[in-house]
Parts: C-alpha cells; sequence; structure tokens
C-alpha cells in the first residue's frame, strides 16, 4: 500500500493514472483469429476453442436438456436469491422507460421522439474460476426489457465442455433467445461476422480479459457497437470519523478480489483512519479464499489522507472511479459536488456488493477514467432514439422561407427547391 499526506495538486497526476496496457501487442493475434473466423466460421471458433480452453465442443449451441440439467444443480437458497435479485434489477430499469416526446416547435410542425431496440445484441459472461452469472441477470434483463428480438449469450465452456450451472440458470430465468459454449476472442469474432450456428449481431456486451477487451474494439471497425471501453475494475471509498474501518476495509477487498490489477483507493479525512482500516484490511485478508489474488491489488492500493473536503471531493471528480463509495458527515456536500463517477453507494450500509448484484442498479461501469464521458449500462444502452417530424401545409408556409434562406446561403439549391416547388403549390 502506498501512503500519501495532503497531496499537492501538481503530484495529482500521477496519483490518478491507472496502470498502462499495451493493447498494441496483442492486436495482431486478435485480428488473425478474427480474420479466420470470418473466413472459416464454426470451423475456426472450434478450433480456437479446443487451444485456448482444451475443449472440442461437438456442439458449440446450448440446448434445452442442458439447461434442464443446470436448472437441477442449482440450489434452492441461490435460486431465490438470484430471483430477488432478478425482481430488483427489472424494477429499477423498467422505471428507466420514458415516454414518446412530442413538440410542435412551429405551428404545423410535429416533431417527435421515439426509442427503439436494438433488435441483436451479444451478451460475453466470462467464465473461469468466478463464473460472472450476475452479469447475466445484469446485462439480459434490460435488453429484455428494451425488447432486443434477440439476444445472444457467449461464454466459455468448462473443461468438460459444460457451462457453469449458474450462468445456464440465470440466462434461461432472464429470457436469453441462445446461448453458445463458446469464449475468448472467437466468440467475440463469431458475434461480428456471424456463422452459420452463431448469429451475427449489432452490439456487444459484457467484461472479459485483456484479449476480449481488445476483440472487442477490433468489433467496431467491423460495425459492430460495444457497450463500454473496459480497464480493471476500480473502487474509490470516501471516509471521515463518521466511517466504520471495518466496512471500509470490507469494500476495498471486494474490489481487490475480482484480480490483482484491480483499483483500490481509499481518500480520508486523516491519517487515523488510513491506520484504522489498514488493521482492519490485515485481518480479514487472511479469511479470504481469493487472497493471494486480493493480496497483490492491495499492495499497490492508494490510501490518501486530503484534510480538507472541498480538495478532496476535487481529487476525486480528478479519478473518476468507477465504484464510489461514501461514508461522510459531509455526504450531501460530496454528493452535491459530485460529477464524475459509475456508481455511487452512499453511507457505511451501502456495501459495493449491494450493486454488483442485487440491488437494482447495474454493475457494467465505465471503468479507467472514461466515468469522466461515459455512462454505465442502462435501458437505453439497448435502445436507439428515433426522431420524426411531420409537417402540415400551414406548417411549411411558417417555416419554409427559414429554410429557403439557409440552403441558399450554403449554397445547396436542391435544398432550397425542395422546399420551394411545394410552397408554390400551395399558392
Amino acid at each position: 500500500m502506498k501512503f500519501i499526506q495532503n497531496p499537492p495538486r501538481a503530484d495529482w497526476a500521477g496519483l490518478l493514472e491507472r496502470p498502462t496496457q499495451d493493447y498494441a501487442a496483442l492486436e495482431e493475434t486478435v485480428q488473425f483469429i478474427f480474420n479466420e473466423v470470418a473466413a472459416m466460421g464454426d470451423a475456426a471458433v472450434i478450433k480456437y476453442t479446443a487451444l485456448f480452453d482444451g475443449v472440442s465442443p461437438k456442439r458449440l449451441k446450448v440446448f434445452e436438456e442442458e439447461f434442464s440439467a443446470a436448472s437441477s444443480q442449482i440450489s434452492p437458497e441461490l435460486r431465490t436469491a438470484l430471483e430477488q435479485a432478478k425482481a430488483n434489477i427489472e424494477k429499477f430499469h423498467q422505471a428507466q422507460q420514458t415516454p414518446i416526446v412530442t413538440v410542435e416547435t412551429t405551428p404545423g410542425v410535429i416533431c417527435w421522439q421515439e426509442k427503439r431496440p436494438i433488435e441483436k445484441v451479444g451478451l460475453y459472461i466470462p467464465g473461469g474460476t468466478a463464473p460472472l452469472f450476475s452479469s447475466v441477470l445484469m446485462l439480459a434483463i434490460p435488453a429484455k426489457l428494451a425488447g432486443c428480438k434477440e439476444i445472444v449469450l457467449c461464454s466459455p465452456p468448462r473443461k468438460d465442455g459444460s457451462i457453469a450451472p449458474e450462468i445456464l440458470y440465470a440466462a434461461q430465468l432472464c429470457g436469453v433467445t441462445e446461448v453458445f459454449k463458446v469464449g475468448g476472442i472467437q466468440s467475440i469474432a463469431a458475434l461480428t461476422f456471424g456463422t452459420s450456428t452463431i448469429p451475427k449481431v449489432s452490439k456487444i456486451f459484457g467484461p472479459g480479459n485483456q484479449y476480449v477487451t481488445v476483440a472487442k474494439q477490433i468489433a467496431t471497425r467491423f460495425g459492430v457497437a460495444i457497450d463500454l471501453p473496459a480497464g480493471p475494475s476500480e473502487v474509490l471509498v470516501y471516509a471521515d470519523e463518521t466511517a466504520i474501518p471495518a466496512f471500509v476495509a470490507s469494500d476495498l477487498l471486494s474490489q481487490a478480489e475480482h484480480g490483482s490489477d484491480s483499483q483500490v483507493v481509499l481518500v480520508a479525512s486523516d491519517d487515523t483512519i488510513l491506520s484504522q482500516v489498514q488493521k482492519e484490511l490485515n485481518q480479514q485478508l487472511e479469511q479470504l479464499s481469493r487472497k493471494e489474488i486480493t493480496r497483490k491489488a492491495i499492495e499497490n492500493a492508494l490510501m490518501i489522507s486530503i484534510s480538507n473536503p472541498q480538495e478532496a471531493l476535487e481529487f476525486i471528480n480528478a479519478y473518476g472511479p468507477e465504484h464510489f463509495i461514501v461514508c461522510s458527515k459531509n455526504e450531501d456536500f460530496i454528493l452535491n459536488g459530485l460529477q464524475n463517477a459509475g456508481s455511487v453507494f452512499v453511507g457505511n450500509y451501502t456495501p459495493e456488493s449491494a450493486g454488483d448484484y442485487a440491488s437494482g442498479t447495474n454493475h457494467t461501469l465505465p471503468t479507467n477514467g472514461y466515468a469522466h464521458n461515459y455512462s454505465g449500462v442502462n435501458l437505453d444502452s439497448f435502445l436507439k432514439s428515433m426522431t420524426f417530424q411531420k409537417i402540415s401545409p400551414e406548417g411549411l408556409k411558417n417555416l419554409g422561407k427559414t429554410i429557403e434562406v439557409m440552403a441558399a446561403a450554403e449554397g445547396l439549391d436542391a435544398h432550397k427547391n425542395a422546399v420551394t416547388i411545394r410552397l408554390n403549390t400551395l399558392k
């Protein structure tokens, strides 16, 4: 851990830096696999699944009997938890629906905006040591609410060729239309180009390792949109003397256990709080099943004391954390001045884990400082806004001269004539 006391602004740039990720070194490999999938389809997908996952699936698609088998492996307790989480996530995202906006901008000129779903979306769900079935809920639920016709999920197979039952159960629970046993670069390429088995989609969502991150970026070169630029997951906690050190430590550790490159930052109002939290960190760390991964992230954690609340707020806004937790008597001051954060957790009894799983907010959030200019995934992420207009003869009389003058000033005679020819019929 790095302890810093009231850092001068001249030093902030170094503290705000995230680890440099040299994705350029990976691009050649990713592009090569993209080219093969584009040319060979399923054969290339199966080839690279065997190479990277050690599995040669006889069929890529998950069929009904596999869903049924997965369902029987889920404990009643987990089923209940998933159902409650699903209900909360649905409730929050359902509330994000907006009505059609209609305005008469000039008498006889009606403009309106409607939202329409993206027809086909792809969801990437990592497997590995921690299959992220919670991400299925976070992505499939808003996709279903938005009205996406096809929700295609890809997840890497386990060594026995199956997908984690929790992922399959969540997919079925949330209305995913098709699931495929494929991960990594080859899955993103398949969703980008389409194969005889895996559909081509219009937008790809979901977290992944550095290869998946690069693959999603390359997918955008082929007309496929993605949810967010990605980097290591991160949390920033702001704590003063009202914060409970054990709680703060638990939140820092819950972020750190995502991976050794997780970004963990504590901004405290004084050094005493830093010391108290450090003590709790050391005690709680030893109880964790993923303590070696967690320890590496904590070793690089930033522990910063900033005594002036205004300066602390400015530092937080400059950092733009993915997750921001505030436990402070100055809660309202911090929240009212907050400009840049992916998701915010307020008070001692609001752990980051609530948003990760079941409170209702989405956990797919901007990292690496992108909270300055990106929102987290929400209902609108699965929708497109379309504008409409209808002009009556009277409306064209009211607006036509303005259009003619502007078109003529730009030298676009055909634009002007499209109005003039109509106006001439109305004289």
